[in-house]
């Protein structure tokens, strides 16, 4: 089945390319992925303050999949797959895209104005071509009507 990885986040560019999927995934008969990532956390010397920052991390990411799972199923009633994964963003995308032969795209969105972030501008930067996947670009100044009429 052809299925659309989404990263999710707290951004507003995260919410667009879930709805730009779910949607894109609804007319094509295809799923959702959807990966939380919880970036390594810096180092506290006193073990109990690293474990509390380690497990809000974790909770706050498992929210955030959820909700996202909430989306998917309200804009193309579709039951996501979910993830929460640690580790470095982009490597952390990259195992899941070689671990997972059904995706077929990585679904991104831009900042609306400003310089890319950092998923964008490392996975359609000099490593682009080594993908096994496309990448798709939802503008983050995209009209929603518009995005919903491409999708």
């Amino acid at each position: 089945m052809r299925t659309y990885l989404v990263v999710i986040d707290d951004s507003p560019e995260a919410a667009l390319a879930l709805r730009f999927a779910a949607r894109r995934a609804a007319r094509t008969g295809g799923g959702v992925m959807v990966l939380a990532i919880i970036p390594p956390q810096d180092f506290v010397a006193f073990g109990g303050v690293q474990a509390t920052i380690e497990a809000e991390a974790r909770e706050h990411a498992d929210q955030l999949v959820a909700a996202a799972a909430d989306t998917v199923t309200q804009e193309a009633n579709l039951t996501p797959q979910v993830m929460v994964k640690s580790g470095k963003p982009t490597e952390v995308v990259c195992e899941v895209i070689r671990a997972h032969d059904e995706i077929s795209a990585l679904v991104l969105a831009t900042a609306a104005s400003g310089a890319p972030g950092p998923l964008v501008a490392f996975f359609t930067g000099q490593d682009a071509g080594t993908l096994p996947c496309p990448v798709m670009l939802v503008p983050g100044g995209i009209d929603l009507a518009r995005l919903d009429a491409l999708s």
